[in-house]
């Protein structure tokens, strides 16, 4: 049986990557009964542990399993999970980074992919490079063949003039307000990355309920 063409495929550097942002968004979609996928770049083997685990193998393995408990909980039907090394991606070559990219388009056709935006919202060289791949990926299909691009997008401006350089605003906001519980259970499931958790509801709360996104445009 063939998989129905997503509504909304993200691709990411990291295992949590998919749930602070757009959790709501994709619990909405699937509620609705559209399908939705995500590609995952890397294990998060460079991640902080918080003492869960003894060095990358061992936090790479465990992040797999989180991330798996987070897309049960989200309800995610597509799944592909990539072993690019963790930190950097950007040290890597980029070729297979944009086939990655390409080959999850034009297989999956999905009607709106998204991903970090130019600044990789916080400066990650992760979720830059990705932006780069995913956006190089994009160009080189045709235009009829291009789904919708989406960024991440906060309604606060960084305060870094390099990131605020490249910062995008949102033009999309969705309401997931009804969705709260079960996102707060979705983003729990990443334990080892607890304090990226705390540093998110410290600084952008708002957007538990709020999530908002910069779609690309023609000009």
């Amino acid at each position: 049986m063939t998989t129905p063409r997503p509504r909304l495929l993200l691709i990411v550097p990291h295992p949590d990557d998919e749930v602070y942002g757009a959790s709501g968004t994709l619990m909405e979609y699937v509620e609705a009964g559209d399908t939705v996928g995500l590609v995952t770049l890397t294990k998060g083997e460079a991640g902080r542990t918080l003492g869960l685990a003894d060095g990358p193998e061992e936090l790479g393995r465990i992040r797999e399993v989180e991330l798996r408990a987070c897309l049960d909980v989200i309800g995610v039907q597509i799944h592909e999970h990539m072993s690019f090394p963790d930190k950097y991606l950007k040290d890597e070559p980029f070729g297979p980074l944009v086939q990655v990219a390409l080959d999850a388009m034009r297989r999956h056709r999905p009607q709106t992919v998204l991903t970090f935006p130019p600044n990789g919202s916080n400066g990650h060289p992760d979720h830059v490079t990705t932006h780069r791949a995913v956006k190089a990926a994009w160009d080189l299909l045709p235009e009829a063949e291009r789904p919708a691009l989406w960024y991440y997008a906060s309604p606060t401006p960084p305060e870094n003039e390099a990131l605020l350089a490249e910062y995008l605003p949102p033009n999309v906001t969705r309401d997931v307000t009804r969705y709260v519980t079960r996102k707060l259970t979705a983003i729990a499931c990443h334990r080892t990355q607890a304090l990226s958790t705390v540093d998110f509801m410290r600084k952008a709360a708002d957007r538990i309920t709020q999530e908002t996104f910069h779609e690309v445009r023609p000009a």
